[in-house]
């Protein structure tokens, strides 16, 4: 029975005839075609016939003329006769249909002479009609002049409501944006294209074996999450698997952008919302996935001009009431992103619209390795290539970083005109897409080199023999980017942070303004990105994590972002003292503490900085060469004696995140201690 009732209803949806869709343009042409028909057709609701010059002086005879009119411009004259005169006026009858008379039209040759028969025979009383003069028509101008001027507006019209709406016009401004993927216009990306991202893996995937499998999780009772929230840094992933999403899920599949809803126009963005939640109901179940949700997410009452009707906050608003409001939406699915998780307003986040959060983090060592496998399927590789050694070389890159890795290394292949992509142009493109461009021809006097060079020393110095100290990879004083010098380091790959760490990082940050006093007795501006982020860390140990003997344990850091627009600080101006005092105590100690570094193996530094000199580039094989072995072997170290003795990557390798808890931006730096010169 099932089968023959589904044979019926595809039977009933062929024979529905074709009803073509309403238009909004074909207004415009029918009204076009009224005034142009009205022009043109208006004075011709009679008949007329054209009769020769000698037949119509008879008809003038004969007295059956009511008006007469002359058109000089043509050299023409037409008569309105009577329709009881047709009999002298044609051969045969003609059926004029209930009409009282009939129009006549003839050429003259003198309209003097015409005139004058006009004039005789109204003396005579023959003709007793008007006689109307008129200037014939020239349609040219007259097309110029007043049909042409009504095309350019209404094109016009046309092509600004385009460039308005999208090409929808104005009556489609309120209309959705979102992009329908569904059978016909498919997405081929599924989540074996996906590398890494295992724990967000798991948990989208659920939802969209839920859409293909409902009765498996309705049997006991489960529902299916409402709203799903990708969370991540910028490049880890998360559009990637809203794709696979749309590609494996096998449902209608609506994409879009946050700032699509906004418009210029005061209650657009609330009626875009409503029509895509209106499609999307007829296409249920479906998923609709929202980019970059913060453009339209923010949190409410944040806005510091008062009294200002927020189109935005309408917008959301209305998202709010579409997602779990008074009439629910069964069988929607929303999937969002965002990298500014902190600044969504709460009623957003709650359960019931956002059920979970999924966090797309940065790739540990072995998802790394999993990225390149994958960008590296269509580069032409060097067969020595060793893939676990890129994996150690890019901790705290993201998935679209290793994607550029791989793309800058095929173009440097390609510039040095080699046959394959290997080990070293990888290293530099790691290189050029963490410090810059290579700049040799950028002209530095000789003190400046030699200013550098014991700068970069005394970093490498000091992150040498600290115990905490990242391990270094080389060490260069050819400037890149806007440095002048740069020193490359593997940091260790941890999830916590302690307060040693921290200040062991300082003191390195801190060698190159240390090196520049010991051996110059002097500053210079050099030091600029290093003072930057050794404040901003030492801030945020006394003022978030706690971390000074003065003010042990206490956080002044607001993770909700409700002190944003506040006027006031969250702790008085003695405790504000305080801060700034400490933060000046642990610098200037950690300041003291690379002084006196420095000073012990100041004939180390001198050998470094001369090896700078004069080779421009130094590794750390060079550097245990002057210095030793390092007193203290980090995880970072022994990832490189893997990679020297060819071992392959351990299964229980800790995870990469370089979190440093910091908002000190160390990763935004890719671990590049870096010298930056000011304009002064």
């Amino acid at each position: 029975m099932s089968n023959n009732n589904n044979q019926n209803k595809s039977n009933n949806n062929q024979q529905k005839p074709f009803k073509p869709k309403f238009n909004f343009y074909w207004v415009y042409l029918a009204i076009a075609l009224f005034f142009i028909a009205s022009y043109f057709f208006n004075d011709d609701t009679q008949m007329s016939r054209e009769i020769p010059i000698s037949k119509f002086q008879s008809v003038l005879a004969d007295n059956c003329t009511k008006k007469i009119t002359i058109d000089k411009t043509a050299g023409t004259i037409e008569a309105e006769v009577d329709t009881a005169c047709s009999a002298s006026l044609f051969e045969k009858k003609i059926d004029y249909k209930g009409q009282k008379s009939v129009k006549v039209k003839s050429s003259f040759g003198s309209i003097s002479e015409m005139e004058k028969q006009l004039a005789d025979l109204k003396t005579r009383g023959i003709y007793t009609g008007d006689i109307l003069y008129k200037e014939g028509r020239n349609y040219l101008s007259f097309i110029l002049l007043n049909i042409l001027p009504f095309v350019l507006i209404i094109g016009l019209f046309f092509f600004l409501n385009r460039r308005m709406s999208g090409g929808g016009g104005v009556f489609s401004v309120g209309k959705s944006k979102a992009q329908l993927f569904d059978k016909k216009n498919s997405v081929n990306i599924t989540f074996k294209d996906v590398a890494g991202l295992q724990g967000a893996k798991e948990e989208i995937q659920e939802i969209v074996s839920f859409l293909k499998n409902p009765k498996k999780y309705t049997e006991l009772g489960g529902k299916i999450p409402k709203g799903a929230l990708l969370v991540g840094p910028p490049g880890t992933g998360k559009t990637l698997l809203a794709k696979a999403v749309a590609g494996e899920a096998e449902v209608p599949f609506f994409s879009l952008a946050g700032s699509d809803f906004v418009e210029m126009f005061v209650g657009v963005g609330a009626s875009r919302v409503r029509d895509l939640f209106q499609r999307a109901k007829a296409s249920a179940p479906c998923i609709i996935f929202i980019d970059e949700i913060d453009a339209v997410g923010r949190a409410r009452g944040r806005n510091p001009n008062m009294n200002v009707n927020d189109e935005r906050e309408n917008t959301l608003n209305q998202l709010l009431t579409e997602m779990d409001g008074f009439g629910t939406n069964s069988g929607i699915i929303i999937l969002a992103a965002t990298n500014r998780a902190d600044i969504l307003d709460k009623a957003l986040l709650r359960a019931g619209r956002f059920d979970r959060q999924i966090h797309v983090d940065l790739p540990d060592l072995h998802e790394r390795k999993e990225i390149f496998e994958v960008h590296l399927r269509p580069l032409k590789l060097d067969a020595n290539l060793d893939k676990d050694f890129l994996a150690r070389q890019t901790p705290g890159f993201s998935g679209a970083d290793i994607a550029n890795v791989c793309n800058e290394a095929a173009l440097i292949a390609a510039r040095k005109e080699r046959n394959a992509v290997g080990k070293q142009d990888f290293l530099d493109a790691v290189d050029r897409i963490v410090g810059g461009l290579e700049k040799k021809n950028k002209i530095m006097t000789v003190e400046e080199k030699r200013a550098v060079a014991f700068h970069e020393a005394g970093h490498a110095t000091i992150s040498w023999l600290v115990e905490h100290g990242n391990p270094l990879v080389k060490v260069t004083i050819v400037p890149r980017g806007m440095a002048l010098g740069a020193a490359w380091y593997l940091p260790e790959e941890r999830q916590l942070t302690t307060c040693q760490h921290i200040l062991d990082e300082v003191c390195s940050l801190l060698g190159g303004r240390a090196a520049e006093k010991v051996f110059f007795d002097t500053a210079s501006t050099g030091a600029l990105n290093d003072l930057e982020r050794a404040t901003k860390q030492i801030y945020a140990m006394v003022a978030f994590y706690g971390m000074s003997d003065n003010l042990p344990n206490v956080s002044y850091y607001d993770s909700t972002g409700q002190y944003e627009y506040s006027f006031s600080k969250p702790y008085s101006d003695a405790t504000s003292q305080n801060i700034d005092k400490e933060v000046k105590d642990m610098i200037n100690t950690q300041f003291e503490r690379a002084l006196n570094i420095l000073t012990t193996h100041a004939e180390q530094v001198r050998q470094i900085a001369n090896i700078l000199i004069e080779r421009e580039v130094l590794f750390a094989d060079d550097v245990k060469e002057i210095l030793g072995e390092r007193p203290w072997k980090s995880r970072g170290e022994e990832l490189l004696d893997a990679n020297i003795d060819n071992k392959p990557l351990s299964e229980n390798t800790d995870k990469v995140e370089d979190k440093n808890v910091d908002t000190n931006d160390t990763t935004d730096e890719k671990n590049v201690d870096s010298i930056e010169k000011n304009d002064n």
